[in-house]
């Protein structure tokens, strides 16, 4: 039989009777009524809002492992694929075994921004460098990243989302090869 320090013992037991506490005051808490949803006034029915376009969620998964595929092809570059809808709605965030926390938050970032400005972050890079207003709009917001990786996703004329990998040195290449493997599939 294995022994316990005594003061490992006494924080043990002070543990058991804090979770033996919380358990006992979750169980005897009233429980609030449960309220009614609201009814729309008569002859009228609630609208639901429709939901953005974006592609299906099987699409932008296969598009960001295949982005990563490429990317840990090309020197086993570590990445982060993000993946979002019209609206920003982060759909897929899919990141490869010891990808960089920074590469990561990197991938969200150059999707919602290509998304935002509508061209990819490559594109406005480049604008950038002669815009004064963007550079000025791009140093003032963190979230806001211009390095190449940010593509968009479109059908015909109509963005539908965006791709972002971040964490790489080829990060474009490998958002367009994600693009291209689902691009025909798209609706």
């Amino acid at each position: 039989m294995k022994t316990f320090k005594p003061s490992l013992l006494a924080s043990l037991c002070a543990l058991t009777l804090s979770i033996t506490a919380l358990n006992v005051t979750a169980a005897d808490a009233p429980k609030e009524a449960a309220k009614p949803a609201e009814a729309a006034p008569a002859g009228q029915q609630r609208q639901q809002v429709p939901a953005a376009r974006g592609p299906a969620l099987e699409l932008a998964i296969e598009a960001a492992r295949i982005a990563n595929e490429t990317c840990a092809a090309d020197g086993g570059q570590k990445i982060a694929t993000s993946v979002v809808d019209s609206a920003g709605v982060l759909k897929v965030l899919l990141a490869s075994d010891g990808a960089s926390p920074r590469g990561v938050a990197s991938s969200t970032n150059k999707a919602v921004t290509a998304l935002n400005f509508k061209a990819s972050t490559s594109q406005l890079a480049e604008q950038a460098k002669t815009d004064k207003a963007l550079a000025d709009k791009v140093a003032a917001d963190t979230t806001i990243n211009v390095r190449p990786g940010g593509i968009l996703i479109k059908v015909g004329d109509e963005i539908i989302g965006a791709i972002g990998v971040g964490g790489g040195r080829t990060d474009e290449p490998c958002a367009l090869a994600g693009l291209q493997k689902i691009q025909a599939r798209l609706k």
